[in-house]
């Protein structure tokens, strides 16, 4: 019988982010309470996160949700930003480093893994570096895996790919 599986993988489309991330700077540009203003978003380290300065913490969080709901606009997760790290004052401006959360590291398969044998004994989970493939002999099975997963409050963005 054949054995049907999926990968489960921490990852976002750049594109969508790039283009939320320029749409963010074009409504910063447009809007009457930011003129005049230092308030801003600029890729850092190889568009690996955002830096959001502004002169106020009512800057930075107006910006953050500018760019939440163009992320949301595009499809992409909001649990990519990791707005754990806290905004830094220099100069009258403060500026807020915010990095996308990409990959999965050991502890967050486990929870994923441990998750699905829990739900679905007869479903197998393999980790495979910052992936994990999921492995079972029928599809409906699986489908309930991706459900479970998907249902699960994890705090970073899942997504499925390779389908087979």
């Amino acid at each position: 019988m054949a054995n049907f599986s999926f990968d489960v993988v921490s990852d976002y489309d750049l594109a969508k982010v790039t283009n939320a991330v320029e749409q963010t700077q074009r409504d910063i540009a447009n809007r009457y309470d930011f003129k005049g203003t230092a308030s801003g978003v600029e890729y850092i380290e190889d568009k690996k996160g955002v830096k959001i300065t502004g002169d106020n913490q009512f800057h930075l969080d107006s910006i953050i949700d500018i760019l939440r709901k163009r992320l949301a606009g595009a499809g992409v997760s909001q649990k990519i930003l990791d707005v754990s790290s806290e905004p830094a004052t220099s100069n009258l401006k403060m500026s807020w480093t915010v990095n996308f959360v990409k990959g999965l590291d050991q502890e967050k398969a486990k929870k994923i893994t441990k998750l699905v044998r829990d739900q679905l004994p007869k479903v197998k989970t393999q980790i495979q570096g910052e992936e994990i493939r999921v492995t079972s002999q029928k599809k409906d099975e699986l489908q309930t895996a991706m459900h479970t997963i998907r249902e699960a409050d994890f705090d970073f963005p899942v997504e499925f790919t390779n389908f087979r």
